[in-house]
C-alpha cells in the first residue's frame, strides 16, 4: 500500500510528533511505501504573526499547501492519505485536494481542536465546554487561544468556515480517536459516529521493563496550562517531605513554572528541559511513578511510555485518561485541579513502595496486551481498508466539497 502521511509540527515537539514518527516506521517495516508531507509552525517565524490578516487567511485556507500536496498526490498516486495535524501552516485546504482525486483520507484526532479553539476544553483552571454548548464565539470572548482574542478569532473562523463548507463531514473518510471518551465528545459535537474509530496510541520500540523501584517522581510533557503543572507544584508544597521531582519538557509556561517553584521554595523540583527521546525514556525507568495531572487531555503519550517501562501513573480522574490508567491497578487517580488530593495521593504512594511496584508490573502487562506495535498494526490496517472500501462506494463519492473550491 502507498500512504501519504501528513503532519504539521508545532514549535515545541510533543506527543503528536512521536505518534507520527512511530506510525511511519511501523508502516515502513511492514513493507508499505510511505510518503511524508511535513510542515512546521516554525515557518511562521514569530508568534506575533498570528495577529496579521495574512496568517489568519492561511490558517483557514492555504492554497500554497493545497497545491504542493496536490503535486505529491499526482506524482505518487497513493492509496490513502493519513493526516495527523494541519494546524496552522498546512490548513484544512488539503482535504479537498484529496477529495477531488477520490483518495480516502484518515484523520487522527489527537486533541479536541475541531470542537474547541483552545484544543483542550480548558479555561481559567477548569473544564470549559462553552463552544460545544453555545458557539465558537465564546472562545473569542474569552481569548482562549494563547490568551488573545485576535488569535482565537482566527482559529474560530477556520473552524466555522469548514463547518459551513462541510469539510469535516464530507472530505474525511475515517477519523481515528484515541479513547471512547473522545469519540463520545466528537459525536456530541456533530461528527458522524460511523466515521469515528477508536485506536489507541502505542509505544515502539519496546524500551524494556525497569529493574528497580525508582528514586523520584517524574512529569513528561509540554509545559502548558492544561497539563496541570501549577497544581502539581502546589501539591508538592503540601507534602510533609520534599520528595524529588523531575519535570521533563519545554513550553511557553516554563519560566512561570520555574518562578512558582522558586517562590514555593521547592528545592527537590528539577526542570530538565527537552530531552532526547532515549534520555527521556531512561528518566521514566528511573522514576518511582509518573505524574499526569492534566486537567483535560485525550491520550498523553507519556502514559504509554510509562506503562512500557513498568512505571505506574498518578493521573487526574477525568476524561479519556481514566480509560487508560486503572485506579489502584496500573496507577492512582486524583481529583483534577485538586492540589490537596494530589498531595495526599502522592504521600500514600511514596509510603507504599511495594504496592506501587506491583502497579508498575501491572502497567507493563497492560502495555504488552494493548499498546505494542504488534497490537496496533492490525487496528491501523483495518481502518485503512475500511476507508478505501468506503471511498470506493458511490454514496461516498457524492460526498465531496471539491465542487465548492477551485481545483489547482
Amino acid at each position: 500500500m502507498k500512504i501519504v502521511l501528513v503532519h504539521n509540527t508545532y514549535r515545541q515537539a510533543g506527543g503528536e510528533d512521536v505518534v507520527f514518527h512511530s506510525e511511519k516506521q511501523l508502516l515502513e517495516r511492514a513493507g508499505h511505501t510511505v510518503i511524508p508531507y511535513v510542515r512546521s509552525n516554525l515557518e511562521l517565524n514569530d508568534t506575533s504573526l498570528l495577529d496579521r490578516i495574512g496568517i489568519a487567511e492561511r490558517m483557514i485556507w492555504s492554497q500554497e499547501a493545497r497545491q504542493s500536496l496536490a503535486a505529491v498526490l499526482d506524482a505518487e498516486r497513493p492509496d490513502i492519505v493519513h493526516v495527523h495535524n494541519t494546524f496552522m501552516v498546512i490548513s484544512p485546504s488539503i482535504y479537498s485536494a484529496c477529495s477531488a482525486r477520490g483518495i480516502p483520507v484518515i484523520q487522527t484526532l489527537h486533541n479536541f481542536r475541531l470542537l474547541c479553539p483552545a484544543h483542550s476544553f480548558f479555561r481559567d483552571g477548569v473544564v470549559c465546554e462553552e463552544c460545544m454548548d453555545h458557539s465558537l464565539f465564546r472562545s473569542v470572548l474569552h481569548g482562549c487561544y494563547r490568551n488573545s482574542r485576535k488569535a482565537t478569532c482566527a482559529v474560530a473562523l477556520m473552524l466555522a468556515a469548514h463547518r459551513a463548507l462541510g469539510t469535516w463531514q464530507a472530505s474525511i473518510t475515517r477519523y481515528v480517536v484515541l479513547t471512547h471518551f473522545a469519540k463520545e465528545k466528537f459525536v456530541a459535537g456533530g461528527f458522524p459516529s460511523d466515521k469515528l474509530v477508536v485506536k489507541p496510541n502505542f509505544m515502539d520500540p519496546d524500551p524494556g521493563e525497569r529493574v528497580g523501584p525508582g528514586e523520584y517522581a517524574v512529569f513528561i510533557g509540554r509545559l502548558v496550562e492544561n497539563k496541570g503543572l501549577r497544581v502539581l507544584l502546589n501539591a508538592w508544597k503540601k507534602l510533609p517531605t520534599q520528595y524529588p521531582l523531575q519535570i521533563v519538557g519545554d513550553g511557553p509556561d516554563r519560566l512561570a513554572l520555574e518562578a512558582q517553584a522558586r517562590e514555593l521554595q521547592l528545592s527537590g523540583v528539577t526542570f530538565r528541559g527537552q530531552l532526547a527521546r532515549a534520555t527521556a525514556i531512561e528518566t521514566v525507568k528511573g522514576a518511582r511513578c509518573m505524574i499526569t495531572p492534566s486537567v483535560n487531555e485525550s491520550f498523553p503519550m507519556s502514559i504509554v511510555e510509562s506503562f512500557a517501562c513498568g512505571t505506574p501513573v498518578i493521573c487526574s480522574r477525568l476524561g479519556g485518561i481514566t480509560e487508560i490508567v486503572d485506579d489502584h491497578l496500573t496507577g492512582l487517580h486524583t481529583n483534577p485541579g485538586d492540589a490537596e488530593d494530589l498531595a495526599t495521593t502522592l504521600q500514600w504512594a511514596w509510603n507504599h513502595p511495594s504496592e506501587l511496584a506491583e502497579m508498575g508490573r501491572a502497567a507493563r502487562r497492560k502495555y504488552e496486551t494493548d499498546y505494542t506495535a504488534n497490537k496496533n498494526y492490525p487496528l491501523l490496517m483495518a481502518i485503512y481498508h475500511q476507508a478505501i472500501a468506503a471511498c470506493a462506494s458511490p454514496s461516498l463519492a457524492e460526498m465531496t466539497v471539491s465542487s465548492k473550491m477551485e481545483q489547482p
